[in-house]
Protein backbone atom coordinates (compact mmCIF):
# COMPACT_ATOMS: atom_id res chain seq x y z
CA UNK A 1 0.00 0.00 0.00
CA UNK A 2 1.11 3.89 -0.79
CA UNK A 3 2.34 5.41 2.87
CA UNK A 4 1.08 8.75 1.30
CA UNK A 5 -2.48 7.23 1.10
CA UNK A 6 -2.03 3.95 3.85
CA UNK A 7 -5.53 4.06 6.15
CA UNK A 8 -4.12 4.63 9.25
CA UNK A 9 -5.07 7.87 10.57
CA UNK A 10 -2.54 10.74 11.44
CA UNK A 11 -2.23 12.31 14.48
CA UNK A 12 -2.33 15.61 14.85
CA UNK A 13 0.61 17.83 16.62
CA UNK A 14 0.01 17.17 20.68
CA UNK A 15 0.65 20.74 21.71
CA UNK A 16 0.96 24.14 19.15
CA UNK A 17 2.66 26.87 21.03
CA UNK A 18 0.83 29.89 21.45
CA UNK A 19 0.65 32.03 18.51
CA UNK A 20 2.23 35.18 20.07
CA UNK A 21 5.15 33.30 20.58
CA UNK A 22 5.43 31.65 17.24
CA UNK A 23 4.89 35.16 15.62
CA UNK A 24 8.47 36.21 17.47
CA UNK A 25 9.62 32.90 16.73
CA UNK A 26 8.79 33.07 12.70
CA UNK A 27 10.01 36.20 12.38
CA UNK A 28 13.33 35.07 13.95
CA UNK A 29 13.77 32.05 11.71
CA UNK A 30 12.65 33.78 8.52
CA UNK A 31 16.14 35.21 8.56
CA UNK A 32 17.44 32.13 8.35
CA UNK A 33 15.88 32.19 4.23
CA UNK A 34 17.04 35.90 3.32
CA UNK A 35 20.26 34.44 1.89
CA UNK A 36 19.30 35.93 -1.39
CA UNK A 37 21.98 36.96 -3.89
CA UNK A 38 20.35 39.56 -5.11
CA UNK A 39 22.74 39.81 -7.92
CA UNK A 40 19.97 40.06 -11.03
CA UNK A 41 19.56 42.93 -13.04
CA UNK A 42 15.79 42.82 -12.06
CA UNK A 43 15.06 41.53 -8.67
CA UNK A 44 12.09 39.62 -7.53
CA UNK A 45 8.37 41.27 -8.31
CA UNK A 46 7.48 43.18 -5.01
CA UNK A 47 3.73 44.16 -3.97
CA UNK A 48 3.15 47.18 -5.27
CA UNK A 49 -0.79 47.90 -4.91
CA UNK A 50 -2.47 49.19 -2.32
CA UNK A 51 -5.52 47.28 -3.95
CA UNK A 52 -3.64 44.07 -2.89
CA UNK A 53 -3.03 44.91 0.98
CA UNK A 54 -5.14 43.33 3.60
CA UNK A 55 -7.95 45.56 5.23
CA UNK A 56 -10.36 45.79 8.24
CA UNK A 57 -13.05 43.94 8.01
CA UNK A 58 -11.67 41.93 4.80
CA UNK A 59 -15.13 39.24 3.98
CA UNK A 60 -14.91 35.52 4.99
CA UNK A 61 -15.11 33.19 2.45
CA UNK A 62 -18.29 31.12 2.33
CA UNK A 63 -18.50 27.92 4.48
CA UNK A 64 -16.19 24.98 3.73
CA UNK A 65 -15.63 22.47 5.89
CA UNK A 66 -11.95 22.63 7.47
CA UNK A 67 -10.12 19.27 6.89
CA UNK A 68 -8.53 17.54 9.45
CA UNK A 69 -4.77 17.23 9.91
CA UNK A 70 -2.13 16.25 7.00
CA UNK A 71 1.23 16.70 6.36
CA UNK A 72 1.57 19.17 3.13
CA UNK A 73 3.40 17.82 0.57
CA UNK A 74 3.10 20.27 -2.56
CA UNK A 75 2.32 23.15 -3.33
CA UNK A 76 0.83 25.14 -6.69
CA UNK A 77 0.54 28.33 -7.55
CA UNK A 78 -0.26 28.56 -11.77
CA UNK A 79 0.40 32.20 -11.88
CA UNK A 80 3.90 32.15 -11.21
CA UNK A 81 4.41 28.79 -11.67
CA UNK A 82 5.02 26.98 -8.53
CA UNK A 83 4.68 23.27 -8.70
CA UNK A 84 7.26 22.38 -5.94
CA UNK A 85 7.09 19.85 -3.05
CA UNK A 86 7.19 20.42 0.47
CA UNK A 87 9.33 19.41 3.44
CA UNK A 88 8.07 20.06 7.35
CA UNK A 89 10.27 22.13 8.83
CA UNK A 90 10.48 22.82 12.94
CA UNK A 91 12.68 24.53 14.86
CA UNK A 92 16.36 24.05 15.29
CA UNK A 93 18.37 23.65 18.21
CA UNK A 94 18.54 27.30 18.69
CA UNK A 95 14.67 27.92 18.58
CA UNK A 96 14.39 29.14 14.91
CA UNK A 97 12.77 27.80 11.71
CA UNK A 98 14.22 25.88 9.99
CA UNK A 99 14.22 26.56 6.19
CA UNK A 100 14.37 24.30 3.41
CA UNK A 101 17.80 23.61 1.80
CA UNK A 102 18.62 26.80 -0.03
CA UNK A 103 20.59 24.12 -2.19
CA UNK A 104 17.09 22.91 -3.78
CA UNK A 105 15.79 25.86 -5.47
CA UNK A 106 12.56 24.21 -6.18
CA UNK A 107 11.20 23.09 -2.78
CA UNK A 108 9.03 25.05 0.32
CA UNK A 109 8.64 24.05 4.16
CA UNK A 110 5.46 23.82 5.99
CA UNK A 111 5.98 25.05 9.25
CA UNK A 112 4.79 22.01 11.40
CA UNK A 113 4.29 24.47 14.79
CA UNK A 114 1.48 26.03 13.06
CA UNK A 115 -1.61 23.80 11.96
CA UNK A 116 -1.51 21.82 8.59
CA UNK A 117 -3.41 23.64 5.47
CA UNK A 118 -6.53 23.49 4.96
CA UNK A 119 -7.06 22.51 8.91
CA UNK A 120 -9.06 25.59 11.50
CA UNK A 121 -6.20 28.01 11.94
CA UNK A 122 -3.85 29.55 10.09
CA UNK A 123 -0.99 27.51 8.47
CA UNK A 124 2.47 28.86 7.30
CA UNK A 125 4.46 27.91 3.92
CA UNK A 126 8.52 29.61 3.79
CA UNK A 127 10.41 29.24 0.88
CA UNK A 128 13.33 30.80 -0.93
CA UNK A 129 13.08 33.86 -3.49
CA UNK A 130 16.30 32.65 -4.83
CA UNK A 131 19.98 31.46 -4.04
CA UNK A 132 23.56 31.79 -5.32
CA UNK A 133 22.51 30.40 -8.60
CA UNK A 134 19.18 32.55 -9.43
CA UNK A 135 15.53 32.75 -8.43
CA UNK A 136 13.96 30.01 -6.42
CA UNK A 137 10.34 28.39 -5.67
CA UNK A 138 8.90 31.71 -4.43
CA UNK A 139 10.60 34.19 -6.37
CA UNK A 140 6.84 35.48 -8.19
CA UNK A 141 5.38 35.42 -5.15
CA UNK A 142 4.82 39.50 -4.87
CA UNK A 143 3.00 39.12 -8.00
CA UNK A 144 0.11 37.60 -7.15
CA UNK A 145 -3.25 39.39 -6.61
CA UNK A 146 -5.92 39.17 -5.13
CA UNK A 147 -8.29 36.63 -6.11
CA UNK A 148 -5.52 34.00 -7.16
CA UNK A 149 -5.61 30.56 -5.97
CA UNK A 150 -2.90 28.55 -4.29
CA UNK A 151 -3.31 24.77 -4.21
CA UNK A 152 -1.56 22.50 -1.52
CA UNK A 153 -1.21 18.71 -1.41
CA UNK A 154 -1.69 16.78 1.27
CA UNK A 155 -0.85 13.44 2.84
CA UNK A 156 -4.29 12.43 2.60
CA UNK A 157 -4.84 12.67 -0.79
CA UNK A 158 -6.71 15.79 -0.01
CA UNK A 159 -6.33 18.84 -1.63
CA UNK A 160 -6.94 22.32 0.11
CA UNK A 161 -7.46 25.21 -2.42
CA UNK A 162 -6.85 28.61 -0.80
CA UNK A 163 -7.66 32.18 -2.83
CA UNK A 164 -5.43 35.20 -2.20
CA UNK A 165 -6.64 37.97 -0.27
CA UNK A 166 -4.06 39.82 0.10
CA UNK A 167 -0.76 40.39 -0.83
CA UNK A 168 1.72 42.82 1.19
CA UNK A 169 5.70 43.09 2.25
CA UNK A 170 6.65 43.87 5.90
CA UNK A 171 9.88 45.41 7.15
CA UNK A 172 11.69 42.63 9.08
CA UNK A 173 12.39 45.04 11.82
CA UNK A 174 8.44 46.18 12.51
CA UNK A 175 7.02 42.69 11.71
CA UNK A 176 3.36 42.60 12.39
CA UNK A 177 3.53 39.12 13.89
CA UNK A 178 -0.47 39.28 15.33
CA UNK A 179 -1.64 40.62 12.06
CA UNK A 180 -0.11 37.62 9.88
CA UNK A 181 -0.07 34.88 12.14
CA UNK A 182 -3.26 35.20 14.29
CA UNK A 183 -6.11 32.69 13.53
CA UNK A 184 -8.92 34.42 12.25
CA UNK A 185 -11.73 31.33 12.96
CA UNK A 186 -11.33 29.93 9.68
CA UNK A 187 -8.36 27.71 7.51
CA UNK A 188 -5.94 30.26 6.75
CA UNK A 189 -2.66 30.22 4.73
CA UNK A 190 0.03 32.39 4.62
CA UNK A 191 2.73 32.21 2.17
CA UNK A 192 6.12 33.87 2.82
CA UNK A 193 9.41 34.87 1.29
CA UNK A 194 12.35 37.00 1.87
CA UNK A 195 11.19 40.42 -0.23
CA UNK A 196 11.99 44.53 0.39
CA UNK A 197 15.16 45.68 -0.23
CA UNK A 198 18.57 44.10 -0.44
CA UNK A 199 21.68 44.92 0.47
CA UNK A 200 25.37 42.39 0.48
CA UNK A 201 25.86 43.49 4.05
CA UNK A 202 22.28 42.40 5.44
CA UNK A 203 20.15 40.35 2.48
CA UNK A 204 16.74 41.10 2.29
CA UNK A 205 15.28 43.87 4.77
CA UNK A 206 11.64 42.15 4.86
CA UNK A 207 9.35 39.68 4.08
CA UNK A 208 6.77 39.44 1.47
CA UNK A 209 3.24 37.78 2.64
CA UNK A 210 0.36 36.09 0.99
CA UNK A 211 -2.92 36.13 2.75
CA UNK A 212 -5.04 33.62 1.58
CA UNK A 213 -8.14 31.51 3.03
CA UNK A 214 -9.59 28.10 1.90
CA UNK A 215 -12.63 28.19 -0.70
CA UNK A 216 -12.48 24.78 -1.79
CA UNK A 217 -11.19 20.72 -0.63
CA UNK A 218 -11.31 18.11 -3.17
Amino acid sequence: MDSAHGAQEEEPQKKRAPWGVIALVLLTGLALIRNGSGEFAVGPPQPASAAERVTAGEPRAPGVQALPFSIAERIRIDQIQVNAPIQPVGLDADGWVDAPPPEDPNLAGWFTGAVSPGENGTSVIVGHVDNNQGPAVFYGLGSLKKGNHVEVSRRDGKTAVFEVYGVEVFSKANFPGGKVYNATGSPELRVITCGGGFTKKDGYDGNVVVFARLVETR
